[in-house]
């Protein structure tokens, strides 16, 4: 989640955190789910979407072995108020809370989970289904030069958050780092393996970042949605974002925060994001 974190193994590349710290962190995670499964259940929380996750994919890596936890947040400030499509929520005033568990399998292979929430304008709650990913980052030097990995993620949703009920996505992970400036991009395809599932379609995601310091850093963020690969659209069409965000690392923690404005008419005109991260 953060650039200037070289992997998950420690707050930053060789840092192991102590034991004193380690106690409230578990706390932390325990509110966390129990925040995550009330949600769940329908309770009234105070914050009330866009997609699950809004994030570039770096060469964050557990260590194997290690497990973490992701915790996204999402909220539509200003957006359509009318659905896109038959069955869709509206996405304006929609705030979408998704953990995202994940496993280091090997030094280069890390395993994830999320689960899908959704609070509505009106204050309901939703279950919104489940995605599992694979994710693979090539071994590389974790201060500098050039890093890659590609991450596969699928999973079964519900009709207020897609059209189709199984999903799929295929990422690219590209980065370089040089100095304070990090600059990553991620080229993905989307497909649907539902009946009638479409054309596979394409997106680019990017971000550039500068690090104040060891533990802080300023960017831009973008998210450009192509659509389809086999009949490609003006730079005008669907939803284009882009946010300026925070990478703050806290007392263990991993902080991603920013707001994010829409560029094109298929965009929500305001968004908010926030991650906090953890490892245990």
């Amino acid at each position: 989640m953060l650039t200037f974190k070289k992997n998950r193994q420690g707050s930053i590349a060789g840092f192991q955190p102590s034991t004193s710290k380690s106690r409230p962190r578990a706390r932390f995670v325990r509110s966390l789910l129990g925040c995550t499964f009330a949600l769940s259940a329908g309770c009234s929380l105070p914050v009330q979407a866009a997609p699950e996750e809004i994030q570039v994919y770096m060469d964050d890596l557990s260590g194997p072995g290690q497990f973490g936890l992701d915790v996204h947040n999402n909220y539509v400030i200003s957006g359509a108020d009318t659905p896109g499509y038959k069955g869709e929520l509206p996405p304006r005033h929609v705030y979408r809370l998704t953990p995202e568990f994940y496993y280091g399998l090997t030094k280069t292979i890390e395993l994830g989970l999320y689960v899908l929430t959704t609070r509505d304008a009106q204050g309901g709650t939703h279950n919104e289904g489940g995605k599992v990913r694979i994710k693979y980052i090539a071994p590389h030097d974790a201060t500098t030069g050039f890093f890659w990995g590609v991450n596969l993620e699928a999973g079964k949703t519900n009709l207020r958050v897609s059209e189709m009920a199984w999903n799929a996505q295929l990422k690219g992970i590209l980065g370089y780092r040089t100095g304070p400036w990090t600059l990553a991009i991620n080229p993905n395809l989307d497909w649907s393996p539902s009946k009638g599932g479409g054309p596979v379609v394409g997106s680019l995601d990017g971000k550039v970042a500068y690090s104040l310091a060891e533990k802080t850093q300023i960017g831009f963020e973008i998210y450009n949605e192509l659509g389809p690969v086999s009949n490609p659209q003006a730079l005008n069409k669907n939803s284009k974002t882009l946010y300026a965000v925070l990478d703050q690392e806290v007392g263990g923690f991993d902080v991603n925060a920013g707001i994010g404005r829409g560029l094109t008419n298929d965009a929500d005109r305001w968004v908010l994001k926030f991650i906090v991260g953890t490892h245990f």
